[in-house]
């Protein structure tokens, strides 16, 4: 299926401002006294030059290319300018013929350092896009950890002697014992005394003691 072609515009625009600056550089190359071939060369060296630095500008890749750049198009319109009838091409001047000879050198060290320059390489990422980008961390907890020991409990106060139990009948023979002591020496029997008469162990005469109210 063919397809139209259609002229855009800016293509054509494009194509006669070209030819229009690529006939100033070529009119003004042959007034300085560059001939033949050699006046054509210029405006391509011109072009080119501009080209050059403008690929360069885009890429971002050089900020040296701005100052070719800015060469570049000022050669394009310094000749523009000069055509227009503001110089005299029959008498140029030293001055000009100079910038002329002096142009294929200039371009020559421009397209080099164009070509040759190093390339930078893209700044990385800021540091926070890449952490964000990072998986996020999983917080693991074990369940078949052991549990803490258990606290140790709180010591128990040692229980308190029991008082041994007295039977009755030994109680009411303690009880003549120390009515007898009393009655024979008008003094109340002593716990000492009492257990020395019963021959019993100290617990239990100390708890007849109590309950004669001795002690």
């Amino acid at each position: 299926m063919s397809r139209s072609i259609r002229p855009d515009a800016v293509l054509v625009q494009a194509v006669i401002a070209g030819a229009l600056s690529f006939a100033h550089l070529h009119d003004l190359a042959a007034a300085a006294g560059q001939s033949g071939w050699k006046a054509w060369a210029y405006p391509v060296s011109v072009d080119l030059l501009l080209v050059a630095a403008w690929r360069r500008l885009r890429g971002g890749r050089d900020r040296s290319s701005w100052t070719w750049f800015a060469i570049a198009l000022a050669a394009s319109l310094g000749a523009n300018v000069a055509t227009a009838g503001l110089l005299d091409l029959h008498d140029v001047p030293a001055w000009l013929r100079i910038l002329v000879a002096g142009w294929p050198a200039l371009a020559f060290l421009g397209g080099t350092l164009l070509v040759h320059a190093p390339v930078t390489e893209p700044e990385d990422p800021e540091p926070e896009l890449r952490e964000q980008s990072a998986a996020p961390e999983v917080e693991m907890h074990r369940t078949d950890a052991t549990d803490p020991a258990p606290a140790a409990a709180p010591e128990l106060a040692p229980a308190p002697a029991s008082t041994p139990t007295v039977p009755p009948a030994l109680l009411d023979h303690a009880r003549s014992i120390a009515d007898a002591h009393r009655t024979a020496t008008g003094e109340q029997i002593t716990t000492e005394a009492l257990t020395a008469r019963l021959g019993l162990p100290s617990p239990t005469c100390q708890a007849i003691a109590a309950q004669l109210q001795l002690i």
